[in-house]
């Protein structure tokens, strides 16, 4: 009988174990569907507005892409020299700030957070701090901005310019890159450190030849983004003074001489023009335009940030 009861035992729970298995594959199955369909769904609908935008503004496109690439801001949609010249040079200029001042601060806060600093309350109140600054929506470092870069520091970066514009930007992007590097760099195997220390290297012996290599994959693809965000923000132009009308002026790519003075970029030059498309029609295309000249500019610094994450990974 206590042979009989034993195996009935085991029989239930060899047949629970199995229904409880199966079930748990039906669960799974039907979740990893519903992240197909959001997939699908998500791409279809960036497939469908990508095309959209393509097909209206094909005619610029097609018939004079080096002429609006080289034109400038006018009051009519017809004028043979309308184009996104200046705006390409704000946004190249913003990004320029963005590289020289937030990067390197960036990535110079971040090794010391994860390398030198000591773990306390106050190492975790900053570390804290730097993540809820990330968040904050972008028109609040527009009046930062305003009220620092603009007016209180003028004379300096003269006013309502493209300098104001640049270091308010780079203030924007730099918890982001300081929260991307910091955890590249945690991610960094402890083992890479202690052989370090163990063959009698110094701290920055370290950090130079064992921590950044390693870490670098991650840290250029966050600074990467970072930039990609940083030249596709409006609201903290249009705060700190970017141009929304006409613009004067068609001077160099990088002329150092526009640095304080008034600019524009290229999110303030399609917002305009989508404003102006209810009285022209043709400014429409000129934005949509537009856009697809900035997407294939934010692709090709996401392209440029893939690549070199696969060049680092592979020289691990």
């Amino acid at each position: 009988m206590r042979l009989g009861r034993v195996f009935d035992d085991r029989t239930r729970k060899a047949v629970t174990s199995t229904v409880y298995k199966r079930t748990r594959d039906v669960k799974g199955a039907i979740f990893r569907t519903l992240l197909q369909v959001a997939l699908l769904v998500a791409l279809l609908v960036l497939a469908v507005l990508l095309v959209d935008t393509v097909l209206d503004g094909w005619s610029v496109l097609d018939g004079r892409l080096g002429d609006f690439l080289a034109g400038g801001l006018r009051s009519q949609s017809g004028d043979p020299e309308l184009g996104v010249f200046q705006g390409i040079r704000g946004s190249l200029w913003i990004a320029v700030f963005v590289i020289v001042l937030a990067f390197p601060l960036g990535i110079g806060a971040a090794i010391y957070l994860e390398e030198y600093a000591p773990r306390s309350r106050l190492t975790s109140f900053i570390e804290l701090n730097i993540r809820n600054l990330a968040g904050v929506p972008s028109v609040v470092y527009g009046l930062l901005g305003l009220a620092i870069f603009v007016r209180g520091l003028e004379d300096i970066t003269g006013g309502k310019s493209v300098t104001a514009a640049g270091i308010t930007l780079a203030v924007l992007v730099l918890p982001i890159v300081i929260i991307t590097s910091s955890e590249a760099i945690r991610a960094v195997p402890g083992a890479l450190r202690e052989a370090g220390y163990g063959a009698g290297a110094t701290k920055w012996e370290v950090i130079r030849t064992q921590i950044l290599p390693y870490a670098a994959p991650g840290i250029l693809t966050g600074t990467l983004l970072s930039l990609s965000r940083a030249i596709g923000e409006a609201a903290p132009l249009i705060l700190v003074g970017a141009v929304t009308g006409f613009l004067g002026g068609q001077s160099g790519l990088l002329d150092v001489t526009q640095l304080q003075e008034r600019f524009t970029a290229m999110p303030i030059v399609i917002t305009r023009w989508v404003q102006q498309s209810g009285r022209d029609g043709g400014f429409a295309t000129a934005a949509a335009a537009a856009i697809v000249v900035m997407l294939v500019v934010v692709l090709l610094l996401n392209s440029a940030a893939i690549f070199l994450r696969n060049h680092f990974e592979k020289k691990r």
